[in-house]
């Protein structure tokens, strides 16, 4: 199918940008929409605008339907960092027709040439905070409320336009009410005296900005050699932690703190909202919120949204504090499931999970071309 393509600049065209995935994937039991709002002011208020480009494109049929969409991303932090020269592509959506999405992946590229760029490369958001990674496999499974869905067809048509596997992400689902043997929670009793560690009591603290200042220096620090990663921002670090903070579970949350009070290693989890927002369908208003809280407040599963540790603590074990809190959690509130995060295939916390009873859930996909 031959498609028009218009760039996006009004209010009016960002909101049928948005609103562009909800119909594609109408009546799909997978597909778990974000909240427009949300979407919305991350494509056109996120602090990552002070330093990254976006354009967006919809694609137009003949008789004026949209069939498909695509923004592009210059994150000139992340060429440097990675010593690279890539355009990035994302919130690509279209229907089953390779010249719909290769027209719209030839609008990025033909601006990535103007701004001297030497790859496309994605689907990737402004940085590693936002959705990315295309799923190549798990279509029958429904994704945490942070991830992308995708029908089968996606990759298919990438491979047909010439795109190549740049990295993949995995992601597991575990049984997460299995508890611990009590050897192992000796053997991490030992390892929080040995190291001098602490388990932070969230409900204690009292300097909120001071703790998120704390933790996204360990994150920064925990995911600085991992693939695509790009370190984030101190305005990044104050707006997430004014959104995302205030809504951490103590019972979900383990920080480890050594003796000088920085963060040692983490593991932040949350119930899983993906029915939730499902039922929402992108809206806030009139019920979403309704859906949202009765989510927050009755769950059986959880998405294991972060577990680093900073360099210095990392080959140490530690890890194993983390995963241990957590378990014996789940276990006393009957949490039945647990997602990891996407997870870059080549890092060895894959390790981690054979320990627990667990089975591949999702794999996602970065791909590349020289342009």
């Amino acid at each position: 199918m031959q498609a028009d393509l218009r760039e996006v600049k009004t209010p009016h065209d960002i909101k049928k940008f948005i609103r562009f995935s909800h119909k594609l994937y109408k009546g799909n039991k997978q597909y778990v929409p974000a909240l427009d709002f949300e979407e919305f002011n991350t494509l056109t208020k996120s602090p990552s605008l002070e330093y990254c480009k976006i354009k967006m494109w919809l694609a137009y049929s003949k008789d004026n339907k949209i069939v498909g969409r695509i923004a592009g991303i210059l994150n000139p932090g992340a060429n440097e960092f990675h010593g690279c020269k890539r355009v990035r592509f994302g919130w690509f959506d279209f229907i089953n027709d390779v010249d719909v999405a290769g027209a719209l992946l030839d609008k990025v590229i033909q601006w990535g040439k103007e701004e001297g760029m030497a790859e496309i490369h994605g689907p990737l958001g402004y940085n590693t905070w936002n959705r990315q990674g295309m799923l190549v496999k798990g279509f029958e499974n429904t994704p945490p409320s942070n991830c992308l869905y995708n029908y089968s067809y996606y990759p298919e048509i990438m491979d047909k336009l010439g795109y190549k596997k740049q990295m993949d992400w995995l992601q597991i689902k575990l049984y997460a009410n299995v508890g611990v043997p009590d050897k192992l929670r000796k053997i991490n009793e030992l390892l929080l005296e040995k190291h001098n560690l602490k388990i932070l009591d969230l409900k204690e603290v009292k300097d909120i900005d001071s703790l998120v200042d704390r933790f996204f220096k360990s994150y920064n620090q925990s995911f600085r050699n991992i693939d695509n990663f790009s370190p984030i921002t101190p305005n990044e670090v104050k707006a997430i932690g004014k959104n995302y903070f205030p809504k951490l579970r103590p019972e979900l949350t383990n920080i480890l703190l050594d003796d000088k009070e920085n963060i040692a290693a983490f593991g932040i989890c949350f119930p899983s909202l993906s029915e939730a927002l499902k039922k929402a369908k992108g809206k806030l208003f009139p019920f979403g919120w309704y859906h949202i809280m009765r989510g927050v407040r009755k769950y059986d599963t959880i998405d294991l949204m972060m577990l680093g540790a900073a360099p210095e603590w990392q080959n140490k074990g530690i890890s194993s504090i983390i995963h241990t809190h957590l378990a014996t959690i789940f276990k006393e509130r009957d949490i039945k499931f647990a997602i990891s995060n996407p997870q870059a295939e080549n890092n060895l916390i894959h390790k981690v999970w054979d320990r627990y009873e667990n089975f591949p859930y999702m794999t996602r996909r970065c791909y590349i071309k020289n342009i």
